[in-house]
């Protein structure tokens, strides 16, 4: 154990139910876990049986403080963990890998009149959420089809406080019925909106019934334009049925968890069966798991992104048991207000069941090591790659691409973007962005920027020891260059090949050239610079512009007369950020303390009619920043 401060510190724990966060000495978080007990919890990281693990031995070396957080049950530390690791990424926690370039169907249940999205950000905005989808080809079918059954708004008003004067196109074509200017009721609409979910949550069965049964009435009524459009209605609910295998003929509702692991990470695949038949499938990866055992890993699974999750059916069915099964069937039983079991089968029908989870797991896997390294010097490199060796004289031609630039408007917003191309194709999970810090002695030229950003990038790389490239490139000349030369050379990792792409005539410049190389403008390895460059700076003014808007949403929220300093701090506190203020109603804004009627009005009056604030985009994957 290290740490005189830590030695105090397990003297007093408290023998309550909570959250520990062991730090280190530079104050990072090294572990995040959850106890019933934090006393006995927290002191059985540091005594003879913690030496057995690689976890143990390493925490009581480098932890020198432990952050204990007070929760009133197990089941609130469960949860409080959860969203710690999340926020934290500890290095000693099995955590979720993102995949974030899966798309998700998007319903929004919060609002009067529910819309249909495609988003790639999930937030907890009372939304419901269905996927990700890896098929996105079907996961769009599937849309298609539910757009012809039933008339969902498609436009972006805040039905029913803003609203158009007259229907717009979809209405005279029959693909919406008005709920804007009052042609569909609320109740109307948000039968259909139910109707949409059993499809989209695989519960078919009695939704056909009362389909059927609703037509039969209109027909015996003689309301045959009404029958007719139930019948069709009918007949795309039993088309989307047949596109889905069916693989238990008894039916039934249950999620199948089936795990794959090397050395470094797991995949977990959710296979989601909806009366009895295979809707899709959820994946995650899990890194941090060297050393760890199957239990482990299902109960990271199920306690990181299973716990987060929607539409939970009753039954979910695990490779092995684990230590917190059941406090999580009990959170899950309480998130979906009905009872929810955790099995792990032996044999029959789920035992199947479960061994087809586990094969798309394996699959998954081995073909995500084959394309992210697994072989691939023996494999043959493109010509983009073979160009840029023959150009640059490089050992090796280079596969992993790395590239940066600067994004900045008047001195202000400044941020720095890094992307990663593997072989061309963006790799997503590589790309980082920045915040350009401000100096002591204000500089905030480009090349000081770029020398901050690269040797920020840098020296996290070395830290960490993630993954280097092949090949960086800078957007900008030599000054830009000389910068990332610096950077990198104090970071370290300065036996990495450098150039820099110049805009206006597409010059490259390389390290100890004074001249800049003029490439055929149909030189393949010119293409690929061109590529990551493009990629970079994208990337950069997204950052940008999404600080600028927050900044300007900020200056205008305390330009509004009644609202200082104090009350956008309580605004802050009360919703979270800019954006869910901009959009929240008068009631919600005068439960702020100091907030009245008429300041609430005046808040909705002045983000209203300037608009501003973030705008959620459903085309791109949100990233992390470091």
């Amino acid at each position: 154990m290290s740490g005189d401060l830590l030695r105090e510190q397990l003297k007093t724990l408290p023998n309550r139910p909570g959250v520990y966060l062991f730090r280190s000495a530079e104050g990072e978080v090294l572990y995040v876990g959850k106890a019933s007990s934090l006393r006995s919890r927290v002191r059985s990281y540091f005594g003879s049986g913690a030496e057995r693990s690689f976890k143990g031995r390493e925490l009581s070396k480098r932890a020198t403080s432990v952050e204990t957080f007070l929760t009133g049950t197990p089941a609130e530390a469960l949860l409080l963990e959860s969203n710690l690791i999340k926020e934290h990424s500890p290095r000693f926690n099995i955590q979720l890998r993102d995949d974030k370039t899966f798309p998700y169907v998007k319903v929004t249940v919060s609002e009067p009149f529910p819309r249909i999205l495609v988003t790639r950000r999930l937030q907890p905005d009372g939304s419901r959420y269905f996927g990700p989808f890896t098929d996105v080809g079907a996961m769009r079918r599937a849309l298609r089809m539910i757009r012809q059954m039933f008339t969902v708004r498609s436009c972006h008003y805040d039905l029913p406080v803003t609203a158009p004067d007259r229907p717009c196109l979809d209405y005279f074509i029959d693909r919406c019925r008005a709920p804007c200017v009052g042609k569909q009721s609320e109740a109307e609409y948000g039968a259909m909106i139910d109707r949409i979910l059993d499809i989209l949550s695989g519960h078919t069965a009695r939704l056909k019934r009362d389909v059927r049964q609703e037509m039969e009435e209109a027909s015996d009524s003689m309301e045959y334009e009404r029958a007719a459009e139930l019948r069709d209605v009918l007949r795309g609910i039993e088309a989307f049925d047949r596109r889905q295998l069916s693989i238990d003929s008894r039916g039934g509702d249950r999620d199948v968890l089936g795990i794959a692991a090397d050395d470094t990470e797991a995949c977990c695949v959710f296979l989601r069966v909806r009366e009895g038949k295979l809707l899709g499938r959820n994946v995650h990866f899990l890194r941090f798991v060297e050393g760890s055992d199957l239990a482990a890993i299902v109960s990271a699974a199920v306690t990181g992104p299973y716990l987060r999750g929607d539409d939970l059916p009753p039954e979910l069915i695990v490779p092995a048991d684990f230590s917190d099964r059941a406090l999580v069937e009990s959170v899950l039983a309480n998130n979906r207000e009905g009872p929810f079991g955790i099995r792990v089968p032996q044999r029959g029908m789920k035992r199947r069941l479960l061994e087809l989870a586990e094969r798309n797991a394996a699959h998954i896997l081995a073909e995500r090591s084959e394309l992210e390294g697994s072989g691939r010097e023996e494999a043959t490199p493109p010509p983009a790659a073979r160009a840029l060796a023959v150009t640059f004289g490089l050992e090796s031609p280079p596969r992993d691409v790395a590239c940066f630039d600067i994004s900045t408007l008047s001195g202000r917003d400044s941020v720095g973007s890094a992307v990663w191309l593997r072989d061309g194709i963006p790799r997503t999970k590589e790309y980082r962005r920045f915040r350009i810090r401000e100096t002591e002695d204000g500089r905030t030229d480009d090349y000081s920027m770029m020398q901050e950003v690269v040797g920020r990038y840098f020296a996290r790389r070395v830290q960490e020891g993630g993954p280097i490239p092949d090949l960086v490139v800078i957007d900008g000349g030599k000054g830009q260059l000389g910068a990332a030369l610096h950077a990198m050379e104090s970071s370290g990792v300065s036996d990495i090949p450098v150039v820099a792409l110049a805009k206006r005539n597409e010059e490259v410049f390389v390290p100890g050239t004074p001249d800049p190389i003029c490439l055929d403008r149909r030189n393949e390895g010119l293409r690929w610079l061109q590529r990551a460059r493009d990629e970079a700076h994208r990337f950069a003014i997204g950052y940008n512009r999404k600080l600028r808007a927050r900044r300007t949403l900020r200056s205008r929220i305390s330009e509004i007369p009644g609202v200082g300093p104090a009350r956008e701090k309580d605004l802050l506190r009360e919703f979270g950020s800019l954006e869910a203020i901009r959009r929240a109603s008068a009631e919600e804004l005068v439960r702020v303390p100091g907030i009245g009627p008429v300041t609430a009005r005046r808040i909705i009056a002045a983000l209203s009619a300037r608009g501003g604030g973030e705008r959620e985009r459903h085309d791109e994957p949100p990233r992390g920043a470091s």
